[in-house]
């Protein structure tokens, strides 16, 4: 019954989220002008767009088959690549991208892969997908101050926030993985600390599911300690899957018609969205993505910037949802078959 109300929730929440977005972006807006101009685009030159949002979600499915395969598990590709696109379906419809692992831990089960096993994978996983981002966003701090002046000066604070939460984030769950004893000392004092000041109720269920997951951090600090390899491996499969998504826009640039602007300066400003909206809680960054391509992408997308803004974010978000959405019911209809 929770679990229901939960997705219920999350469903109103997404909805409410997305005609927000729909009003925000499109009020007062030349909204003929802008379907005219998406007719016109070169339809056949948006076709390796999809395919790049295909090689996204796969290339998430190989790190899931690589890594198992590390752990002595044999599991098909295809397989794999549908434990991805239901952690990609349900990380686009919550917030934070919070739903996705654990459905995908949900679907891992029937295929007998332990719980512990999961988590771990699942946590290096999340670990690299968040260091591409703190990666780049580094790069560009460091390396990009012409970058920074000519194309981000009105995004710089929302930069800068995403940044600093996911060098925060990379950071906490290192420690957490590399110092799990010292993190549960912390973590159990402020527990009894919150329980002392009645902020919350003492349960020992609490303290179970804490010891549980510090559990998962030592065996995940063991893993990589002894697989160094496969966990380089991850991050540079990483590196291009995330890529891979960048270049979408590009992808649409050009099937507009449109020059001028570099290869990298467009992949790079969309990498710019991403780690600045990739920590709000927010249902695929939505809202916040679009308000921010509308204020990094005038000088490149010039008089197509909103139809632009449409096509972009169509391929790189909504075709990744419905995408992920198909493979998910798939998972499901093969589950339920093969139980019957």
């Amino acid at each position: 019954m929770q679990s229901k109300k939960k997705i219920i929730g999350n469903g109103i929440f997404l909805a409410a989220v997305f005609l927000l977005t729909v009003v925000g972006v499109f009020h007062g807006e030349d909204l003929e002008g802008m379907m005219e101009a998406i007719r016109d685009v070169e339809k056949i030159k948006l076709v390796p767009g999809i395919a790049l949002v295909l090689f996204f979600i796969w290339g998430e499915s190989i790190i899931l088959w690589y890594m198992m395969k590390s752990f002595g598990i044999r599991l098909k590709k295809r397989v794999c690549f549908l434990f991805s696109s239901v952690g990609f379906f349900f990380s686009c419809i919550t917030p934070s991208a919070s739903g996705g692992q654990p459905m995908q831990v949900y679907y891992m089960k029937k295929e007998k892969i332990p719980v512990p096993v999961a988590a771990v994978i699942l946590m290096i996983v999340t670990i690299t997908y968040k260091l591409v981002l703190v990666v780049i966003g580094i790069g560009v701090l460091v390396l990009g101050r012409g970058f920074k002046e000519r194309y981000l000066g009105e995004v710089l604070p929302f930069f800068y926030l995403g940044v600093l939460l996911n060098v925060f984030c990379v950071t906490f769950m290192t420690v957490l993985v590399f110092h799990p004893v010292l993190t549960e000392r912390i973590l159990t004092w402020g527990m009894r600390l919150l329980e002392k000041g009645r902020f919350l109720r003492h349960r020992e269920e609490r303290g179970r599911k804490l010891r549980n997951a510090m559990e998962v951090y030592r065996e995940t600090a063991q893993y990589l300690e002894k697989h160094r390899k496969v966990l380089l491996g991850v991050i540079l499969i990483t590196f291009v899957q995330r890529f891979a998504l960048f270049g979408v826009t590009w992808v649409v640039y050009r099937a507009f018609g449109l020059s001028g602007a570099g290869f990298w300066d467009v992949v790079m400003l969309q990498a710019v969205i991403s780690v600045s909206v990739d920590m709000l809680p927010l249902p695929g960054g939505m809202g916040i993505s679009e308000a921010m391509f509308l204020r990094i992408f005038p000088s490149v997308f010039q008089g197509m910037l909103l139809p632009g803004m449409v096509v972009s974010r169509g391929l790189g978000y909504y075709s990744q949802l419905l995408v992920s959405a198909l493979f998910t019911i798939v998972a499901q209809v093969y589950y339920s078959m093969r139980r019957r």
